[in-house]
């Protein structure tokens, strides 16, 4: 394995999808790595991992999981089959001219009226209510002192 390998994927003709660690990364970070990758260690061979229930989607979880290592950063060597850079991906769906659809729905919106600058409708102005004529005398308050003095 090349030194500045960390991981190492392919298949095995016992064991199907398999995954091996470089011993320049910790057995433990590698273990904890690809257990949550859904690999498991096989029995009698230090440093191997199996991939679990692979007839469950193996080859498309084992180039999740080349994906996945290599976007946390660690330098990982995949069969062709299993290397999501080298194999392709099926074709998606391609919407026909969205982005000239977006244009146009942009253009027309600029092009039109903005509610927000429309004229305000035209309304009566508010009714006014009568201010009521100030008392001739001064209103008398009662206050009451409590007993710690302070007020509330």
């Amino acid at each position: 394995m090349d030194p500045g390998t960390h991981f190492t994927f392919g298949t095995h003709e016992q064991h199907g999808f398999v995954a091996a660690f470089n011993s320049s990364l910790p057995a433990h970070l590698a273990h904890w790595f690809l257990v949550r990758e859904q690999f498991e260690p096989v029995p009698d061979q230090p440093g191997l991992f199996r991939l679990t229930e692979p007839e469950r989607d193996g080859p498309r979880r084992t180039r999740q999981a080349v994906h996945d290592l290599r976007s946390k950063g660690y330098a990982v060597h995949a069969d062709v089959a299993l290397d999501p850079a080298a194999s392709a991906s099926p074709p998606r769906p391609a919407r026909p001219n969205s982005l000239a659809e977006r244009r146009s729905r942009v253009a027309q919106a600029a092009a039109g009226r903005s509610p927000q600058r429309a004229q305000a409708p035209t309304t009566s102005p508010p009714s006014t209510r009568p201010i009521p004529p100030k008392p001739t005398y001064a209103p008398t308050v009662h206050l009451t002192a409590s007993a710690t003095g302070r007020s509330r």
